[in-house]
């Protein structure tokens, strides 16, 4: 005997993850510490921190981007991926913390090797929560239609590795590759937006 698939509206899951990420990026602006000096001369010990914050912000800018994607293609919800989204923003919200560490710390391994550990998780929840909805809606589903970049995906999590293990002998190269990923996923997938036209 088959078991029903649990359907949970998604609105609540989608505006509370929209709050969390709002705090998050709150968070992470009220970390920057304000220059001591009235000229321009005051910022240049504030650029490691900015350009994290930046970076970060791009980031949370991402996840927010493809999380507003895959649940405008989702219909429904399920118990376990109210959890697993909550997986997702168990990391996120880490993220202000690890951009404050490596602000402070940009050419540190350890602090540097800790934002790529951060980072490396996100990504990895978030592949555990597009999978979960493709398999709660089906394999010819809108959310499998919308959910591609598998491959860009994987790639990720490899670079995410190569530079923390980096950051033990070039933290500049682990940034660099920071930076990468988040470039690569700066534009969201085409194939979504075709799919949610059709």
């Amino acid at each position: 005997m088959r078991v029903a698939k649990t359907r949970m509206s998604k609105e609540r899951l989608v505006a509370f993850t929209d709050g969390v990420m709002a705090v998050i990026i709150t968070i992470m602006v009220l970390e920057l510490k304000i220059p001591r000096g009235a000229d321009l001369v005051a910022l240049r010990p504030l650029i490691p921190a900015l350009l994290t914050y930046a970076l970060s912000f791009v980031y949370v800018g991402i996840y927010w981007n493809n999380h507003h994607h895959m649940f405008q293609a989702a219909e429904y919800v399920s118990g376990r991926i109210l959890w697993l989204n909550l997986h997702l923003l168990f990391w996120l919200s880490l993220v202000p913390l690890a951009t404050g560490w490596a602000g402070e710390n940009h050419s540190a391994p350890v602090p540097v090797a800790a934002y790529g550990f951060v980072l490396l998780f996100c990504g990895i929840a978030y592949t555990i929560l597009a999978r979960a909805l493709i398999r709660h809606h089906g394999v010819d589903s809108l959310v499998a239609k919308t959910s591609g970049a598998k491959l860009k995906g994987m790639t990720s999590i490899v670079l995410y590795v190569t530079a923390i293990a980096f950051a033990f002998i070039d933290p500049w190269v682990s940034g660099a590759l920071y930076v990468a990923v988040a470039l690569a996923w700066f534009i969201p997938e085409r194939q979504i937006e075709r799919a949610m036209a059709d």
